[in-house]
C-alpha cells in the first residue's frame, strides 16, 4: 500500500466501509457517525482518495464533443481573511446577481461515447484560452466540437484548429440537422448542481476533488454497488501517489 491514500493508516480495516459510504455520496458528518472516526480523518480519508483518482487523468475526447459551462458559487472554507469581498453566512446570497468574478465557472466537455472532462476554469465569465487549459490537451485533433453560439468556444475552436458546429436554440432549436446538440453536457451540468447540494458549500480550492468524484460516479453508474466500490478501490491504488495530511492541511 506504499504511495496509497491507504498507506499509514490506523483504522486499515475500515476503509472498505469509507469507499461504500463515498460510493453512496454520504457526507463527511455521517461517514464520521458511522465509522466512529473524527470528522477531519474522514475529510482527510476523502481527499486522498481524491487526488489518487484525480491524478490518473482523463480518457481522450473523440467524435463530436459537446462542451459548455456552469457556474457555482465561490466558496472561501477555511479562509481568515478575505481580500476581494466581504465575507458572507453560509447559504448567503452574492452581493454581485448573475455571472460575476463572485461565481467559479466549471467547463465540462462529453463525447458520444460517455467520456468526460469536468474541472474549474476561473472566476466569471470563461475566456478561450481558460477553456483551453481545462480541456484543450483532452480532445483529440480530429473530433467535432459542438457547443452553443458563445464566441469563447469559437475563439477555443479556432486555437486549436477544430472542426465546430454551433447550436442557436432560439433559431434551430435542440437539435440541428438531427445530431448536434448540448443536451448530454446540459444534463450533466443539472446532476452535479442536485449532487452538489449535499454538501452545502464545497470550498472552491477543492472543488476539482468534486468533480473528479462526481465524475467518477457517472462513469460506472450503470455497474453493480459491488463492483463500484471496488473498482475505486482499485483505481486509488493505481498510480503511486504521496499525498499526505500534511499536505492536505497546508493547502
Amino acid at each position: 500500500m506504499t504511495n496509497t491514500p491507504f498507506s499509514g493508516s490506523r483504522y486499515p480495516e475500515r476503509w472498505v466501509k469509507y469507499i461504500e459510504l463515498m460510493v453512496e455520496g454520504y457526507t463527511l458528518p455521517k461517514i464520521a457517525e458511522r465509522l466512529k472516526i473524527h470528522i477531519s480523518t474522514a475529510f482527510y480519508w476523502r481527499h486522498k482518495i481524491l487526488n489518487a483518482l484525480g491524478s490518473l487523468g482523463f480518457d481522450q475526447l473523440k467524435g463530436i464533443v459537446e462542451s459548455d459551462e456552469t457556474f457555482l458559487k465561490e466558496s472561501m472554507k477555511g479562509k481568515r481573511k478575505l481580500t476581494h469581498r466581504e465575507p458572507k453566512e453560509r447559504g448567503g446570497k452574492d452581493q454581485k446577481r448573475g455571472i460575476s468574478n463572485l461565481k467559479i465557472a466549471v467547463v465540462v466537455a462529453q463525447d458520444r461515447n460517455g467520456s468526460v472532462v469536468a474541472r474549474k476554469a476561473g472566476r466569471g465569465r470563461v475566456r478561450a484560452e481558460e477553456i483551453d487549459a481545462v480541456i484543450g490537451e483532452h480532445i483529440d485533433p480530429s473530433a467535432l466540437l459542438c457547443t452553443d453560439t458563445a464566441t469563447n468556444y469559437k475563439k477555443f475552436a479556432l486555437i486549436k484548429g477544430l472542426k465546430h458546429e454551433t447550436v442557436n436554440v432560439s433559431k434551430e432549436g435542440y437539435v440541428k440537422k438531427g445530431i448536434y446538440h448540448v443536451q448530454h453536457v446540459n444534463n450533466f451540468h443539472k446532476r452535479l448542481e442536485d449532487w452538489m447540494v449535499r454538501f452545502q458549500g464545497v470550498a472552491t480550492k477543492y472543488l476539482d476533488n468534486y468533480l473528479y468524484w462526481f465524475r467518477w460516479l457517472e462513469l460506472g453508474k450503470n455497474l453493480a454497488f459491488d463492483k463500484r466500490v471496488e473498482q475505486m478501490l482499485v483505481s486509488a491504488c493505481r498510480k503511486s501517489n504521496k499525498t499526505t495530511v500534511e499536505m492536505l492541511s497546508s493547502a
